[in-house]
């Protein structure tokens, strides 16, 4: 082995040394795995689960507190229908006692009075 070589594959702090000598790396950078185990996959897709689960109910609630409202809203217009029906029903009627009592045969006749009582 070279004196190059040998002086690449130790690091000081692989050798034993508590502090670096001057000129040195302290730093010995290694590659690392990039793998993730079984265990921590299953953790994360049960984690990516539950959020998809939440999202979901988060959805549902939204399109359930929508449907209370637009049933409400529909309960009203149909009482708001119902209520000008009838206005307009009376209004028909009001019209008619009017326009009845302005009518020329109603102008053309007689009045009368109470002739009395019967007994």
């Amino acid at each position: 082995m070279t004196y190059s070589s040998l002086s690449m594959s130790q690091s000081p702090l692989a050798r034993g040394q508590r502090f670096a000598s001057r000129n040195q790396n302290a730093v010995d950078f290694r590659r690392g795995n990039g793998k993730l185990g079984p265990i921590s996959n299953t953790v994360i897709l049960i984690i990516l689960a539950c959020l998809l689960g939440l999202l979901y109910l988060t959805q549902v609630t939204k399109t359930d507190a929508y449907g209370y409202t637009i049933d409400k809203l529909q309960t009203q217009q149909s009482e708001l229908k119902h209520q000008n029906e009838d206005l307009v029903l009376a209004s028909a009627q009001m019209q008619s006692l009017d326009r009845v009592q302005a009518s020329a045969q109603a102008t053309a006749l007689a009045p009368t009075a109470p002739s009395g009582t019967v007994r």
